[in-house]
């Protein structure tokens, strides 16, 4: 058996010869360029960007449009909930105006005085109401 003899150095790399770096360099280049081909090619298209801009210009629109609806849609409940208000406001004083007026009428006007009950006389023989019999205790 033979034995293989190995050379002892500080440095793995420094154990190899050196090999000329020109056709790595050309091979590294040329991967480089196919990679960045690749990777234009992969970006989207004319048609694609012009696509993706409608789409942000429709979703653009119809936000405003759901806005300005919704602010119109605030307005009209505001002027609805005044409209309201002031009908509420109206009723509460033509009431108390009614009965103030009421209140007034009342107390400008004389009391009717009160009529004298006329006495009903009991017939000669029936016995008084709060009065005792005779010979009773």
């Amino acid at each position: 058996m033979q034995h293989l003899h190995v050379k002892k150095s500080n440095s793995f790399a420094k154990s190899y010869p050196q090999k000329p770096i020109k056709k790595m360099k050309k091979v590294f280049s040329l991967l480089l360029a196919a990679g960045m081909v690749a990777l234009i090619s992969c970006g989207p298209s004319a048609e694609e960007k012009a696509a993706a801009e409608k789409a942000r210009q429709d979703s653009i629109s119809a936000a405003m449009e759901k806005i300005a609806a919704d602010s119109i849609a605030a307005v009209q409940a505001a002027a609805e909930q005044a409209r309201q208000d002031s009908i509420n406001a109206a009723m509460q004083k033509a009431q108390q105006d009614s009965i103030d007026a009421a209140a007034k009428k009342a107390a400008n006007k004389p009391k009717p005085k009160a009529k004298p009950k006329a006495e009903v006389k009991a017939p000669e023989g029936a016995p008084k109401v709060g009065m005792k019999k005779p010979g009773a205790k």
